[in-house]
């Protein structure tokens, strides 16, 4: 993309970006690049007594018409893809994170807007299809399909029966070889024959069978790779595609990649990098070893993460398990009968979508990693406004904070471009939401974000802060220090630029004077000019809560922190307003939007947010408002929304709308309706009778019932905060994180836990509570207690 008068210069936006660490900190997301072998274990990973529930079956393939509901996703962590699981015609649908079109999209519309569109703003693509057709296997030729998805491994596997033979296929994407694998095997004297073909989706010409390589209108050059090898057959390259004949095995191998690098001074963009000649030599790599190699080494890397954590909620019927997962979700909806173990492969199937999505690669978009078509809605971008957050909020909870770098990086990434876009335009004149001081500093965001440093749809001033809150989030899980090194430039810059446009008012009938925020619009909701909105007001607060406290550890700023707490101090905070009874989502006691609006911005502060408790540390009116807010929202939502509501119930200790909220987007999607797909994707209705795949419900939903088990903040955690009667008579979580530096290993038999082992990962002393039962636990980091006998 050539740089035009009205893009931010790259040496601009490095001299920008001067902030004291701010250029060592560029550069940090890994890109599709070459790597050393890695290590071979010798023997097969130790699986969990349980692996067997923790699969999902079907009794059907996935319809090519419709991957993004019936495809199986897999995923290292930055290729993916879905796959149909077809018996004749096996097709995946492979994406990379980094394939995307657009680019800086540095030029204001009329409206003092970003334009937003696909070629500007630039949209997630598909990068390539893999097809493998086997004439004679045609579903309707063979019988006793089946096809699984086996969480505690990261397999998709399908058989069938065809003439008296058993005819298997297994897949997964390995991260430690950085390939796709499939691998045909069968048992009674078969063979495959049939054909490999590797095309592209943007209109590439393919003249050779086993790579291909192009570049995109914006420069960004990509490429993919295949190879096969056969046992006991045949394998040769016909023209455009691979030909197998009597084979007893069947090993293909497949890489794709694009020259993506997290470099802005090289606008994003490795140029000596050439992605189809690195493709080819992966497959080369990993097809020199033996199948049962490959799969032992992408099993023990998978292990490694997702052992970390491991729950139960109880014992499902003998007639639930004997359902496939389709049929099961059904019968959860028509029956209204607890199915504890389905709920667990829910949770479990979102920590496998985030070790599939979220590894050494840019975070996970609207889509995760999983597209069927060139179209996502919303371009399959980085929202801002909740739902690359939601995306994250499961994270340290649920074991995987390795899988939250990749959120960091890409702000640490994007950051010298989004403080240039931001100080060269945000107070446009045109700009509805600028700053009438006049003044401006530090970096914002759109609602839309892209990988290019580029901004998109709207003006999204508070964005910053909610950035800063997640990425804040994970220091407190993981009292890391060097993360909290790493996101300092963000919070300062974030903080600069928040002291430059909040204005001083005096609060009507009184002598009082506040800061409250400029002209903004409630998302997504109500009116675009209001000044001082709750969720403005909230997300200020926190944010200058943590940059205060990041001073104080890194010893940096610490002047300018005294600064910052003063203005903290003066900070307006919403009331209840005397109409409604609710919390004021905008400075005034009128409802301004859509009482059952899907966004619950002015509840922030309940959650993610923490300043709103029921626990006596709050004024009552305060939490009463937040609930009859909470209240009018609603039960009925969409996918992300119910989420949401779910946490917010789980932070107000009332675990039976808690758990309704978990049951609702447990329901099947039918017809496009909200709920959950075939393949167990949250679907979106966008509108009557279309539903679109929107990942982020897959991630908030666990979130929620880890929520309900575990409650904590710095200092003090509860245990079973929000245990519904379906949960109560046994189970148990293993590796829960707890903010503080804390992993929680709970038991809990008729409601009361049992035992609980507190493991430090940083965290020094916290309380822990349950029943009004405090207990105060001090550790060294690394050190553990075991505590019994809460109920007495």
């Amino acid at each position: 993309m050539n740089t035009t008068p009205n893009d931010p210069s790259r040496r601009t936006v490095l001299s920008l970006a001067g902030t004291a660490g701010l250029t060592a900190a560029l550069a940090t997301l890994p890109a599709f690049t070459a790597s050393a072998a890695p290590a071979r274990p010798a023997e097969d990973a130790v699986l969990p007594a349980d692996a067997a529930r923790q699969q999902l079956w079907w009794q059907a393939p996935g319809d090519e018409g419709s991957l993004i509901e019936q495809g199986l996703p897999i995923g290292n962590g930055r290729l993916g893809a879905l796959a149909s699981n077809d018996p004749g015609r096996e097709l995946l649908m492979i994406t990379d994170l980094t394939m995307w079109t657009g680019g800086l999209n540095g030029t204001l519309d009329n409206d003092g807007q970003f334009p937003y569109g696909r070629a500007d703003f630039g949209s997630f693509t598909l990068l390539a299809k893999l097809a493998i057709d086997i004439p004679d296997h045609d579903l309707g030729a063979v019988n006793g399909y089946r096809r699984t998805l086996d969480l505690a491994q990261s397999l998709v596997t399908s058989s069938y029966v065809r003439s008296g033979v058993t005819y298997r296929r297994e897949m997964y994407a390995s991260h430690p070889d950085d390939v796709i694998v499939l691998h045909f095997t069968q048992s009674g004297g078969g063979r495959y024959t049939g054909s490999i073909s590797l095309t592209g989706t943007h209109g590439e010409t393919i003249t050779a069978a086993e790579s291909f390589g192009a570049t995109l209108a914006n420069g960004l050059r990509y490429g993919a790779a295949v190879k096969a090898r056969g046992n006991g057959g045949k394998v040769t390259v016909n023209g455009t595609r691979i030909d197998f004949s009597g084979c007893k095995e069947l090993t293909v191998v497949v890489s794709a990649g694009t020259n993506y690098a997290p470099d802005v001074e090289k606008n994003y963009r490795n140029p000596s990098l050439d992605p189809e000649k690195l493709a080819r030599t992966k497959v080369r790599d990993a097809l020199s070893e033996s199948a049962d190699s490959l799969r032992r080494t992408h099993i023990a890397d998978y292990r490694k993460l997702y052992g970390q954590m491991d729950l139960s909620l109880g014992t499902s019927s003998a007639e639930q398990r004997a359902l496939d997962t389709w049929e099961r979700l059904h019968a959860r909806d028509r029956d209204d009968v607890p199915d504890p173990e389905l709920e667990v492969a829910y949770l479990q199937f979102g920590r496998y979508l985030t070790i599939c999505g979220s590894r050494d690669s840019l975070p996970l978009n609207l889509q995760g990693v999983w597209l069927d078509g060139n179209d996502p809605d919303w371009m399959g971008d980085y929202h801002t406004d909740v739902n690359i957050q939601m995306n994250y909020w499961m994270t340290d909870r649920a074991g995987l904070s390795q899988c939250f770098d990749a959120f960091t990086d890409y702000c640490l990434d994007q950051l010298p471009s989004w403080t240039e876009l931001t100080q060269k335009h945000f107070n446009d004149p045109r700009n509805r939401f600028r700053n009438s001081s006049g003044k401006i500093a530090g970096w914002t965001v759109a609602f839309s974000t892209n990988i290019y440093g580029g901004l998109g749809w709207w003006w999204h001033p508070a964005g910053n802060a909610w950035l800063c809150q997640s990425l804040w989030e994970h220091y407190e899980f993981t009292q890391s220090r060097t993360h909290l090194a790493k996101i300092y430039p963000l919070l300062k810059g974030a903080v600069e630029f928040w002291e430059s446009r909040l204005l001083t008012t005096t609060l009507p009938g009184t002598s009082r004077e506040v800061l409250i925020a400029d002209s903004d619009w409630s998302p997504e909701h109500g009116p675009q000019d209001a000044k001082g909105i709750t969720y403005d007001q909230e997300l200020v607060w926190m944010l200058f809560g943590y940059f205060c406290i990041a001073s104080a550890e890194l010893k940096r700023d610490t002047r300018y922190a005294d600064t910052i707490a003063g203005m903290r101090k003066k900070l307006y905070l919403p009331q209840v307003s005397p109409k409604t009874g609710w919390l004021e989502e905008w400075m005034s006691p009128d409802n301004l939007g859509e009482t059952t609006h899907r966004h619950l911005s002015p509840l922030i502060n309940l959650f993610p947010g923490d300043r709103i408790r029921p626990d006596g540390s709050t004024p009552k009116e305060i939490v009463d408002g937040a609930t009859a807010l909470l209240t009018a929202r609603g039960m009925e939502s969409f996918g992300w929304a119910n989420a949401w509501r779910s946490l917010c119930w789980a932070r107000l200790k009332d675990a039976d709308k808690a758990y309704q909220l978990i049951v609702n987007n447990l329901r099947p999607s039918v017809g496009g309706s909200n709920g959950t797909a075939f393949n167990l994707f949250d679907i979106y209705e966008v509108e009557k009778g279309r539903g679109i795949f929107q990942a982020e419900a897959n991630w908030g939903t666990p979130a929620a019932m880890l929520e309900m088990l575990l409650y904590s903040r710095p200092g003090h955690l509860e245990l079973l905060p929000a245990l519904p009667g379906a949960w109560a008579e046994s189970g148990s979580v293993t590796g829960v994180g707890a903010r503080g530096g804390f992993v929680v290993d709970l038991r809990w038999k008729d409601g009361k836990p049992t035992s609980v082992k507190i493991r430090s990962v940083g965290g020094r002393t916290t309380a822990v509570e349950f029943a009004s039962r405090t207990r105060t636990v001090t550790l060294k980091p690394g050190g553990s207690v075991t505590l019994k006998d809460f109920d007495r």
